[in-house]
């Protein structure tokens, strides 16, 4: 990637998310370099019972959720603990996003359980200047994950990523706590395809408030 200087950005915490697999911790990446900025991920490949969770969903479905919802809080209090106006952040998790996943994995008596520990531990989260929503159908989805080669996550089954797109639709449908722009990924390639990520990025610098949508052209990659 070439050297620039910074994007200047009137966004302080900027957040991307989507589901497994839709490339929102590769745009994050590049977003934070634009910015030269701070990056904030959730660092999947430290939870201990993720694999697990792919390979058996039941057998460590509360495990995994609760780390996950240790390791945000964590962070988040981090960031809490310092001036939120000191610099840019990106991140590519919304921790709201936590208790989607926990009500979608979870049966009944383990989410009355994770309901408490959230209770108790879920700090007062920053609220983001600007949310990136990426969508993708299922198949772009089980496409990537395949070629990226996670060995964990070659166990993540349809049925399954159906149900999480389903859950971020729902979220985000209702979604009005920070300004939205809801991008179809679906065939650009923002991490590698330098039309595709400036013509994101002009989108992202215009945004203020209220909900917006962006449907790129077909990435240059493919004419």
């Amino acid at each position: 990637m070439s050297e620039h200087p910074p994007v200047s950005t009137p966004h302080r915490l900027v957040v991307v998310e989507g589901p497994i697999g839709v490339g929102k911790t590769s745009l994050a990446r590049r977003l934070a370099h634009s910015f030269g900025s701070e990056l904030i991920l959730e660092q999947a490949d430290e939870n201990p019972f993720l694999e697990r969770f792919y390979r058996n969903p039941r057998s460590a479905a509360l495990p995994a959720q609760l780390f996950f919802l240790f390791q945000r809080t964590r962070q988040l209090e981090d960031i809490r603990q310092h001036d939120l106006f000191d610099t840019v952040r990106v991140a590519d998790y919304l921790l709201d996003k936590d208790r989607l996943f926990a009500q979608l994995i979870l049966d009944e008596k383990e989410f009355a359980l994770y309901e408490q520990v959230y209770a108790r531990v879920a700090v007062d989260a920053p609220t983001p200047d600007l949310v990136i929503y990426l969508q993708a159908p299922v198949d772009v989805l089980l496409d990537r994950i395949e070629r990226r080669g996670i060995r964990y996550e070659q166990k993540i089954e349809r049925g399954y990523l159906e149900r999480l797109q389903e859950a971020y639709a729902r979220f985000f449908h209702d979604y009005d706590a920070a300004p939205l722009l809801i991008v179809n990924a679906a065939q650009a390639d923002f991490a590698a395809n330098a039309r595709d990520y400036a013509q994101l990025l002009e989108q992202v610098l215009k945004i203020h408030h209220g909900r917006h949508y962006y449907n790129p052209l077909k990435s240059a990659a493919d004419d």
